[in-house]
């Protein structure tokens, strides 16, 4: 599968879990995919492996500046602190709900479903995370299931980094699909 000439946002801040960061971004890119990161952290934000800090990231664009038509998908990295500002970050959800109102793909691991529960964009979808989640998202209208990848017309959600190989094939996958009807808020 090939994504020449499509071009994904990244949606993260400081906090994020680096390796759910640079593995799907790899995936997109060794596809021929074109990936963006946006950020409300400024022009530069802290990856963390674990509680540790990782490498810095270089912001290409604020959630502010660009719009979801702009990009063929989404993805959304975990990271406890990532998600947890993002989600308080109203030009963020905002870009989040318009990428499903546009129907496009949109991926998901670890924390990083907690901005589809703020969003509102889960009712009737079937997602997995990591497992503190799960009441979270169960209470803003989702069934949650434990696996490795879950696929819901076009959203793709993964539960840690130790699922990434699953989780990069589907968001590829998707990604080249294009559009889903299904795919909404």
């Amino acid at each position: 599968m090939t994504l020449t000439g499509k071009k994904i946002a990244f949606l993260l801040t400081d906090g994020v879990e680096q390796i759910e960061l640079t593995s799907p971004w790899e995936a997109v890119q060794d596809a021929g995919g074109s990936p963006t990161l946006v950020s409300p952290a400024g022009d530069s934000l802290q990856g963390f492996n674990g509680t540790s800090p990782g490498d810095t990231f270089t912001v290409d664009a604020s959630p502010q500046s660009v719009e979801a038509e702009d990009f063929d998908a989404l993805v959304l990295p975990g990271g406890v602190v990532n998600a947890d500002h993002l989600r308080m970050d109203e030009a963020s959800v905002n870009l989040v709900r318009a990428f499903f109102e546009q129907h496009k793909p949109v991926a998901a691991i670890c924390h990083g479903p907690w901005l589809l529960a703020e969003a509102g964009v889960l009712g009737g979808r079937t997602v997995t995370s990591y497992p503190s989640l799960r009441t979270d998202l169960s209470n803003a209208g989702a069934e949650w299931v434990d696996e490795e990848v879950v696929v819901d017309n076009g959203l793709v959600t993964s539960r840690n980094p130790d699922d990434l190989p699953a989780f990069n094939a589907k968001l590829v996958e998707e990604v080249n699909e294009g559009t889903h009807a299904g795919q909404t808020t």
